[in-house]
């Protein structure tokens, strides 16, 4: 992606600047939650000018998600917001010069409300014992949220090909599938029984699927995981997409491993996944958080025939609980200004000296902290 693929929405900053999405709006009822997630990063260590880019809120309205403004603040430096539409990325982007402490405040205002695709009459429930989503048909969603560019959703990136091992293993996986239902399902419950968390994985990890494949090393976190999902989808023929972003919240249904310990979340990234089915829309799924219930639910390492596991498993193929913010759709993402190479994905704020690109997972070179917060209604 090349800069000219951004759109820029403000000018220079020295003081805090707010972007209010065109999709922002009144609240059309009441079952939603708002919260603040604010992200401050600072370079220890700047070496000349440096840069620095900050995720901020997805910058389109869907039915789980609303984001109502991002402001930002570079005291000393020049910042803008720019975004890339076709993924509802949305980033801060930040430059000082040389002697200037590289400081960026990026605060983010959502509105979020639990999502399900249900049958009239279903129940979500309050526990994760209750009944399990049930997919049926509803209305095509509004305009601006991607069924006119589905294309966009089956395309290849760097690291999920649709071809070779990919292909093979879609094929494998969805035969006898008579329906993209069935296909879509039939790729989750693979992840599901074949996949596993494995917690000595970077951050949330790269997702190189066809490394995973290839080797038969089918272990990671929810990158890993959600993004096999997505590549076996599109390999498959169904438009998916990765959808970063960040836990915001405790889980209000039981499971103690799928929230927010605390208000501090600087390490709650988390990357969940859809699949657009025709009929139905964009259908949340989330095999790697099975997972995670499967290892980290107390008293851990439970097995998938377990009441928690089992329930889990049928929640997440067509529901998401809403503790959680959208980042953005991206992959292949190529930071503006930037003279290093594109990222798989943005999920972690990222910096830039006159020495090159400073890994965001290193805490003596970068320090970031993300604080979330839930306002009144």
């Amino acid at each position: 992606m090349k800069r000219r693929d951004f759109l820029q929405r403000a000018g220079a900053a020295s003081a805090s600047l707010m972007f209010a999405p065109s999709v922002a709006g009144a609240l059309p009822d009441d079952d939603w939650r708002r919260f603040e997630v604010m992200t401050r990063v600072a370079v220890v260590k700047p070496v000349g000018a440096t840069r620095v880019w900050v995720p901020a809120a997805l910058v389109q309205r869907t039915p789980y998600q609303q984001t109502l403004a991002n402001t930002f603040n570079a005291p000393g430096g020049k910042a803008r917001f720019v975004e890339r539409k076709d993924d509802a990325l949305g980033l801060v982007v930040a430059e000082f010069p040389p002697g200037v402490p590289p400081v960026v405040t990026v605060t983010s205002r959502v509105a979020t409300r639990n999502y399900s695709v249900l049958t009239p009459g279903a129940s979500s429930g309050p526990h994760p014992l209750a009944p399990s989503p049930v997919l049926s048909p509803r209305p095509p969603l509004p305009s601006g949220e991607g069924e006119h560019n589905l294309k966009h959703f089956l395309r290849p990136t760097r690291l999920l090909p649709t071809d070779g091992i990919v292909k093979e293993k879609a094929d494998e996986i969805t035969r006898g599938a008579r329906s993209d239902m069935d296909k879509a399902r039939a790729i989750y419950d693979w992840i599901v029984d074949h996949t596993f968390r494995k917690p000595t994985t970077r951050g949330c990890g790269l997702g190189d699927i066809r490394f995973m494949l290839e080797t038969g090393d089918l272990g990671g976190k929810c990158a890993d995981l959600n993004a096999l999902f997505v590549g076996l989808a599109r390999a498959s023929g169904l438009p998916a997409r990765d959808v970063y972003g960040i836990r915001v919240a405790r889980s209000e249904l039981g499971y103690n491993s799928l929230g927010a310990a605390s208000d501090h979340v600087t390490k709650s990234q988390h990357c969940r996944a859809e699949v657009y089915l025709d009929g139905f829309g964009w259908v949340p799924v989330d095999p790697a958080d099975v997972r995670k219930v499967v290892l980290e639910e107390p008293p851990g390492n439970r097995p998938l025939d377990d009441a928690m596991v089992t329930a889990a498993r049928a929640r997440l193929f067509g529901s998401w609980e809403m503790n959680w913010m959208a980042y953005n759709f991206a992959h292949d993402v190529a930071l503006p200004g930037s003279r290093g190479a594109p990222l798989p994905f943005l999920m972690y704020p990222q910096a830039e000296t006159a020495e090159g690109r400073i890994d965001s997972l290193d805490p003596d070179a970068f320090k970031y902290e993300i604080i979330a917060r839930a306002l009144a209604a």
